[in-house]
C-alpha cells in the first residue's frame, strides 16, 4: 500500500478539517471521505455537512468523496439504540459505530484506494508499543477533551493504521489552526453528543421512531422501599442514576435503582441505595492485551463524564469482571466501562450487570 497516502473522516466541522490540513502539511496524500450516517431534515442535527467538507478538500486543492452508509447505520447503530432503550438499558452507540463504520468502513475504503492510513479528528493519541508488538490509543493530553472513552471497540489492525494529527491539542488550539488555514467554519459550533439525535433530546427521538408502541405501553409503578409510590411516563424514559422528573416526594433525594421491562416497573431508592460494588461486562474488546487472567488493578471509567477511580479486574469466560475499590453509583446496564493503565486505553466492554 502507499505509505504516503491517507484517507481523511470529513465531518465537515472544525476537527475534520483541521486534521485534513495537517496531514496535507505534514507531506501526506489526503482524500476526504464525507459519510452519510444519518439522514435528517432537523434543524438542529449536525451530524454531517458534506457541502462544508467539500468546500475545505477544495480549498486545500485535494480529492473529496461522498459515501452514504445510511442503511447500513440505520440497521446497525439507530435500531441497536432504540431497542436497547425498550430494554430497559441506556447504549453508548459511538461505541458501536466507531469500530463498525467510522473506522472499519473507512480501512475499507483505504484499501480501495491503496491508502496505508486513515485519520480522523478524534482527541486521543497513539503509540506503539514494541515490547507488546501493538499499537494503542492513548489518553489525549487535553483531558477535558479526551475521546478515548468512546474508542474502546477498535481492533488493534485498525488502530495501527489510524493517525489523529489533534489529538493532544486543545480546543481553542483546533480552532486558531481553523483561523490561520482560513477555513470559514473555525467558529463552527461543536458536534453534538449522539450526531443523530436533533438537540441531544434523546425521548423525542425514540418518540419518532416508536411512536405507536410508546403509545400502547400501559402505565407502569414506581417502586421504593417495595411500595407503590408514583406511576411513570414509559421505562424507556428513566435511565439508571436520574434524580429528576420522579414526581416523587422524600425527605432525602431519590434516584432510579432498577428498570424492569418485564413486569414494567422502576425501582428507585436513596443514595445509599445506588452504590455498587461491581460490575460485569459482556462484548470484551481487549486492546493492550489478549486478556486479564489474574485480577490486575486499572483505571476504570463507567460513563463518558466520568473521571475514572481504580478497581480490580478480570477476565473470565467471555465476561469482564469488575470490583471497585469504593463503591461506585449507578453502574448503568448498556454503558461502557473502559479500562486504562497509565494513559493506555486498555480496552472495554458493554456492561450487563452490577454486582
Amino acid at each position: 500500500m502507499n505509505k504516503n497516502k491517507v484517507l481523511v473522516a470529513m465531518s465537515g466541522g472544525v476537527d475534520s478539517s483541521v486534521t485534513a490540513a495537517l496531514i496535507k502539511q505534514q507531506g501526506y496524500e489526503a482524500i476526504g471521505v464525507t459519510f452519510a450516517p444519518y439522514t435528517s431534515d432537523k434543524p438542529h442535527c449536525h451530524c454531517y455537512s458534506e457541502y462544508d467538507a467539500k468546500t475545505i478538500c477544495d480549498q486545500l486543492g485535494i480529492e473529496h468523496h461522498f459515501v452514504d452508509y445510511s442503511e447500513l447505520f440505520k440497521r446497525e447503530i439507530i435500531d441497536y439504540f432504540v431497542d436497547e432503550y425498550l430494554q430497559g438499558r441506556t447504549p453508548n452507540p459511538c461505541t458501536k459505530c466507531n469500530p463498525l463504520i467510522k473506522f472499519g468502513k473507512l480501512l475499507e475504503l483505504a484499501d480501495e484506494f491503496d491508502a496505508q492510513w486513515i485519520a480522523t479528528g478524534h482527541y486521543v493519541g497513539v503509540r506503539r508499543d514494541e515490547l507488546l508488538n501493538r499499537s494503542i490509543i492513548t489518553r489525549s493530553d487535553n483531558l477535558l477533551k479526551d475521546q478515548s472513552y468512546v474508542l474502546w471497540g477498535l481492533k488493534e489492525y485498525q488502530i495501527s493504521r489510524s493517525m489523529f494529527p489533534i489529538g493532544n491539542l486543545t480546543k481553542n488550539d483546533t480552532r486558531e489552526l481553523a483561523k490561520e488555514f482560513d477555513f470559514h467554519i473555525h467558529d463552527k459550533m461543536d458536534s453534538q453528543d449522539v450526531c443523530f439525535i436533533p438537540a441531544d433530546d434523546y425521548k423525542e427521538f425514540l418518540w419518532e421512531e416508536k411512536g405507536d408502541f410508546l403509545n400502547n405501553m400501559p402505565e407502569g409503578y414506581i417502586i421504593f422501599n417495595g411500595k407503590i409510590v408514583g406511576k411513570h411516563k414509559g421505562f424507556p424514559f428513566y435511565t439508571i442514576g436520574q434524580r429528576h422528573g420522579l414526581g416523587i416526594s422524600h425527605s432525602e433525594p431519590v434516584y432510579v435503582k432498577k428498570i424492569i421491562p418485564e413486569s414494567n416497573t422502576i425501582e428507585i431508592g436513596t443514595i445509599s441505595e445506588i452504590m455498587d460494588k461491581g460490575l460485569i461486562a459482556h462484548s470484551v474488546n481487549l486492546i493492550k492485551y489478549d486478556e486479564i487472567k489474574e485480577p490486575t488493578k486499572f483505571l476504570v471509567k463507567i460513563r463518558y463524564n466520568d473521571k475514572g477511580r481504580e478497581a480490580i479486574c478480570y477476565t473470565k469466560n467471555g465476561k469482564l469482571y469488575v470490583e471497585f475499590i469504593e463503591p461506585r453509583s449507578a453502574v448503568t446496564p448498556g454503558q461502557s466501562v473502559v479500562l486504562y493503565e497509565h494513559n493506555d486505553l486498555v480496552g472495554g466492554a458493554i456492561i450487563e450487570s452490577k454486582i
